[in-house]
C-alpha cells in the first residue's frame, strides 16, 4: 500500500506541473483559450493570407479580421496571441416579456423596395456564416430576438435590448410584448412591404404570417405596406416595431335597440347583391367594397373603424321634433318650427312630431340610399314634412285650420306615410302639436272667447244658485217631513174622532130627539089636560072666577105678598124716604139681623 502511494506521488506531481505549465505558459506556446459558460469568443485574425474583400467586415474564409465562427464554452488550443484576438463577451440575455431587435453590420445591401433585412437561416442570428451564406442583409433585420439567452457575434450583430433602447434612439416600452387590451383591437401599419395599389387605402388580408410576428411570411405572401385590413385582437404579441406599428382602438359597440350598417372601404370587388328592385343604392355580401347586406346587431365587433364605417341606425321607434325641444339622439337637433301662411294671408308656426320607424332588414337599403341617418332626416324627412304643411295650410283660414285640427293631422299622417314608405321607412305617425297663430287675430279670437266663457259662466253660475235653492227646499222639506207626517197622522186622528163625535152627536141628538119628543108628547098631554081643566072650569065658574081663582091659587103657592110690610107716605116730599128705611131696619132687627137683607 505504501509502495503504491510511492509509486502514484510523483505521478501526480508530474501532472501538476504539466497542468500549471498549459495554464501559465499554454497560451503562449499552445495557443489555448478557454470560454466560460455564460461566454462567447468572439476571434479576431490579425493577419492572414488575403484581406477581406472591399465592403465586407466578416471573414468566411480564414481572410485577416473578425471571423464569423465564434467560440463556445470550453478549451480550444491553436489560438496564439500573435495571431489571435479573442474577445470574451457575455452571452445576450432577452428577458421574459421583452423582445430585442438586431442590427447586422456585414451581409448583402437591402433591396431599395425594402426597409428591412430579409430573414434568412441563422439559427436566430447564432450562426453568423450561416446568415452570411444564406444571403442575409446588413442593416436593420426583420427577424427579432424573443425571451432567452443567445450566443451572438458581436462583431457581426447589434443586439438592443429594453435596457439599451435610449443609446439606440428608442424607448425601452417600444421593446416589451405588444399587448392588446379586452374590448380592444389592434389597427396595424405596416412598414415594409410593397406600395398599396392603386385605389386602395389598405393592405389586404395575408395569409400564414400569424398575425404580423412572422414579418418575412407577410412579406413573402405578397403584404403591403401601410394600413392594414387585419387587426390584432386581444392578446400579446411578439412584434417588431421596426415592421409594425399597432394602434388600440375600442371594438365597435352596438347597443341594445340598435343595428349597425358596415359600409366598407376596403375588401372584394364590389358586386350588387340588393336585386334589380332596388334601384337607388347598391348592397354587398359582407368581405366586399360597399354597404354591406348584413347588419350587425347589438354586441361588440372587432372591426378596423379605419377601413370601415358603421353606421348605427335605431330599430326603435324614432320620434323627430320640429319643435324648440331635442331629443337625446339628437337626430333632430337643426328641426325648428315649420312657419305657414293660410288662405286668409296670416303666417303662424306650428310644431310637429313625426314618428318614425326603420326595420333591421331595411336598414343597409336606407343608408346605401341617403347615406347615413342624419342625411335621411335633413336630406328627406325635413323637406317631407315641412312642405307638405306649408302646402296644406294654404287651402284653410288660420281659424278652419285650428278647428279642424284632428282632421289636418290625420291627413298629414297619411301623406308622410306614403311619401317616406318609398325610402324604407315606416311612419308610425304625425302629431300636431303647439300652433302659434297671428296674436291680433288671437286677441279678437280670445276676447270672444272670454265674453263666451264668461257667459257660460254666468249660466253654470245661475244653474248653481238654483240648484242651491232647490237643494235648500229639499232639505226644508225634508226637515218638516216628520212635521207633515205627524199633521197628517193628526189629521187622520182628528178625522177618525170628528167622525166619532159625529157619530156620537148623531146618536145624542137622536137620543135627545127621541127625548123630546117624548117630553113633547108628555107636555102635549099635560097641556092637554090642562086645558081640559081649564075649559071645564071656564064652564063651570066662568071665565072670570076661574081666572080669579088661579091667580089666588098662585099667590098661596109662591108666597106673593099682597099688603107690604113698610108703608111709606109721601105727603111732605122729604121725610117719607127716611121713614121708609128706618121701618125696614127695625124689622130687620125684630127678626134678629143687625143690617138689612140685600136681594
Amino acid at each position: 500500500m505504501f509502495a503504491a502511494a510511492g509509486v502514484l506521488t510523483p505521478f501526480l506531481v508530474i501532472v501538476g506541473f504539466i497542468v500549471l505549465g498549459l495554464m501559465l505558459f499554454g497560451p503562449f506556446v499552445l495557443g489555448a483559450v478557454l470560454i466560460q459558460e455564460r461566454q462567447v469568443g468572439v476571434v479576431v485574425k490579425r493577419f492572414g493570407r488575403r484581406g477581406l474583400a472591399p465592403g465586407r467586415l466578416i471573414a468566411l474564409g480564414g481572410e485577416a479580421g473578425y471571423q464569423a465562427d465564434t467560440l463556445a464554452p470550453g478549451l480550444h488550443f491553436g489560438y496564439w496571441r500573435w495571431q489571435y484576438r479573442i474577445i470574451k463577451e457575455p452571452v445576450t440575455v432577452v428577458p421574459q416579456g421583452e423582445i430585442a431587435l438586431v442590427l447586422a453590420a456585414d451581409g448583402a445591401a437591402i433591396p431599395t423596395e425594402c426597409i428591412l433585412g430579409k430573414i434568412v437561416d441563422c439559427d436566430n442570428f447564432q450562426d453568423a456564416r450561416k446568415f452570411l451564406v444564406n444571403g442575409g442583409e446588413k442593416g436593420r433585420q426583420l427577424g427579432i430576438l424573443t425571451a432567452g439567452t443567445y450566443r451572438i457575434n458581436t462583431a457581426l450583430f447589434t443586439v438592443i435590448t429594453a435596457a439599451g433602447a435610449i443609446e439606440h434612439g428608442m424607448m425601452s416600452e417600444q421593446l416589451a410584448l405588444h399587448r392588446i387590451e379586452p374590448d380592444m383591437v389592434g389597427i396595424v401599419t405596416a412598414l415594409d412591404g410593397q406600395p398599396i395599389e392603386a385605389g386602395e387605402i389598405a393592405g389586404p388580408t395575408i395569409a400564414g404570417h400569424d398575425n404580423f410576428q412572422k414579418a418575412q411570411a407577410f412579406l413573402d405572401g405578397g403584404g403591403r405596406r401601410g394600413l392594414q385590413e387585419q387587426v390584432l385582437l386581444s392578446g400579446t404579441w411578439n412584434l417588431n416595431p421596426w415592421f409594425a406599428q399597432v394602434e388600440q382602438v375600442p371594438m365597435v359597440q352596438i347597443p341594445i335597440g340598435y343595428i349597425g350598417v358596415v359600409i366598407s372601404f376596403v375588401g372584394q370587388a364590389h358586386v350588387d347583391v340588393s336585386g334589380v328592385e332596388f334601384k337607388h343604392g347598391d348592397l354587398v355580401n359582407p368581405g366586399h367594397k360597399g354597404v354591406w347586406v348584413t347588419p350587425l346587431y347589438p354586441g361588440k365587433h372587432p372591426l378596423n373603424t379605419r377601413v370601415m364605417k358603421v353606421e348605427l341606425v335605431p330599430t326603435t321607434n324614432i320620434v323627430l321634433n320640429w319643435a324648440s325641444r331635442t331629443e337625446a339622439h339628437h337626430f333632430d337637433e337643426k328641426l325648428s318650427s315649420i312657419t305657414v301662411r293660410s288662405k286668409d294671408g296670416f303666417a303662424f308656426n306650428l310644431d310637429v312630431s313625426q314618428i318614425i320607424h326603420v326595420g333591421a332588414l331595411d336598414a343597409p337599403k336606407v343608408i346605401s340610399r341617403v347615406g347615413s341617418m342624419q342625411n335621411l332626416v335633413d336630406h328627406v324627412l325635413q323637406p317631407t314634412v315641412g312642405n307638405y304643411f306649408r302646402n296644406s295650410a294654404q287651402d284653410y283660414t288660420v281659424l278652419d285650420f285650428l278647428s279642424a285640427r284632428g282632421q289636418r293631422q290625420t291627413e298629414a299622417a297619411e301623406h308622410i306615410r306614403k311619401a317616406i314608405g318609398a325610402y324604407d321607412v315606416q311612419a308610425i305617425d304625425t302629431l300636431i302639436g303647439d300652433i302659434n297663430p297671428p296674436a291680433e287675430l288671437m286677441t279678437t279670437q280670445t276676447d270672444r272667447k272670454i265674453a263666451e266663457e264668461q257667459r257660460k259662466t254666468y249660466e253654470t253660475q245661475r244653474a248653481a244658485q238654483e240648484q242651491r235653492q232647490q237643494l235648500v227646499r229639499q232639505t226644508s222639506l225634508a226637515d218638516i217631513q216628520h212635521q207633515v207626517v205627524g199633521a197628517e197622522q193628526g189629521v187622520n186622528i182628528a178625522e177618525l174622532k170628528a167622525n166619532a163625535t159625529v157619530k156620537q152627536a148623531t146618536g145624542d141628538a137622536e137620543s135627545t130627539r127621541l127625548r123630546a119628543l117624548g117630553e113633547a108628547e108628555a107636555i102635549r098631554a099635560t097641556g092637554k089636560a090642562k086645558a081640559e081643566a081649564y075649559r071645564v072650569g071656564v064652564e063651570s065658574l066662568g071665565a072670570q072666577g076661574y081666572t080669579v081663582m088661579q091667580l089666588m091659587q098662585i099667590v098661596g103657592e109662591r108666597n106673593v105678598r099682597i099688603v107690604p110690610d113698610v108703608a111709606v107716605s109721601g105727603a111732605n116730599g122729604s121725610t117719607g124716604l127716611v121713614d121708609g128705611l128706618l121701618g125696614i131696619m127695625l124689622r130687620g132687627q125684630s127678626n134678629g139681623h143687625t143690617q138689612p137683607k140685600q136681594n
